[in-house]
Order: C-alpha cells, then structure tokens, then sequence
C-alpha cells in the first residue's frame, strides 16, 4: 500500500528552507512554502505544491496561506531572530499541529522551548558534527544518532580484513557492538550471519555506543 502522504509548511525559503521544502515535495508530500522575498519563492512555483510570497510575522497572512491547514509547521529562518520567533509564535497561535523551528544558538533553543516548539533544530551545528565524524574516520562514511548515546555508523571494511569472518571481529565480546547488516555492491548483507566472509568494500552498518565505535574503528 501507498504510503499517504503528508502537509508542510515550510516558513522561510533560503538555502535550509528550501532544500527542505524541495526534498519533502519530491517524496510526494503537499507543501506550502512561504517567504518575504519573491526572488526565493519565484524558483519554487514549479517545485511546491503551493509558494507564497507572505509575511510570517504576520498572524493574518499565515492563516490566510493555510499555514493552519499543514499537519508539520517549519520555521526556517535563521538569521533573523526576531522574525523567527514571531513566525513560530504565529504559528502556534493559528493552531498548527506540529512546530518545528530553526535555532542559531543555546540561547534561541531555549527561547523555542518556552514557545513550546516540537522540535528544534541546529543544522549548522549538527551538520558540522556530522562531518567532523566523518572527517575524523575515512572509515565512516555516515552515522545517525538514536539518542540515549547510541548510534548506527556506516562503515567501510578495510583491504586488511578481506577473507576474515565477521564473528572474528568479536564485536560484541570485545566493543558491546553489533552489525545489523549491510551492502555489498548491490547485494543486501545479514548482520546475524557470523560466518560471512568479508570483502573489502564492504559497507556495514554497526550499532552501539559512540565510545564502543569509536574502539571498533580505532583497531581497524
């Protein structure tokens, strides 16, 4: 079965706003996108299922827009602080179900918070932390966090472990980790088969504790 799709709003176009309007209309979602700016909404008629040039600050033409009508409200502003806040503020006012906003610092965050935001985002915080992880290990090519400090990091398997089997690896025993499976070329690898011979360019998805992958990484 099809999966339904789904409303946004998406307040604020720039370069966050939207990549995230677009992305979320190309998995076939309603979006309403809005901005002040004409020069970012312009770009965007054929993209969005709707692009408005309105003033989120303004309660009246949010309602008006249908900002309401959206199941997920997303504040994508940044720079400007002021006008961040009054969209979420608006937002929430005209009875959007789900808020999501866009913070530039701690201070912000908190500010959100007390707005009573769903969520908040740091993009260029999570986005510069994500990197460095990657950066850090030429072995990790991406990672997710799960909260509670777990993590699932996409690994590549190094020339040097070409032939071993993966229960050689002893992650469990001696790095609390486990595999959940993986890619080779095309072809979906089990994690629960420890008898796999490993190949180089094996990309595995481990899942553990940043501290426990970070061990599993260190000895490859």
């Amino acid at each position: 079965m099809p999966r339904k799709a789904r409303s946004f709003a998406v307040i604020g176009l720039g370069t966050f706003g939207s990549t995230i309007a677009s992305e979320l209309a190309r998995f076939g979602n309603y979006v309403l996108g809005l901005d002040i700016d004409e020069r970012r909404v312009n770009p965007l008629v054929d993209t969005l299922s709707q692009a408005v040039i309105a003033d989120g600050r303004d309660e009246g033409a949010m309602r008006e827009a249908g900002v309401d009508q959206c199941e997920v409200a997303i504040v994508a502003i940044g720079e400007d602080l002021e006008a961040n806040i009054l969209c979420v503020m608006n937002a929430k006012l005209i009875g959007a179900k789900t808020v999501w906003g866009k913070a530039k610092s701690r201070t912000h965050h908190r500010i959100l918070t007390k707005l009573g935001v769903d969520r908040v985002v740091h993009p260029e915080e999570e986005m510069g932390r994500h990197i460095s992880q990657v950066l850090n290990n030429p072995l990790v090519r991406d990672y997710v966090s799960l909260g509670n400090g777990f993590h699932v990091v996409h690994m590549i398997i190094p020339e040097h472990l070409r032939g071993k089997k993966l229960n050689s690896l002893k992650l469990a025993e001696r790095f609390e980790i486990r595999c959940l499976g993986g890619m080779r070329g095309s072809e979906f690898i089990a994690g629960d088969n420890g008898d796999l011979m490993l190949e180089a360019d094996d990309k595995l998805l481990m899942l553990g504790r940043r501290i426990n992958l970070r061990k599993f990484s260190d000895s490859l």
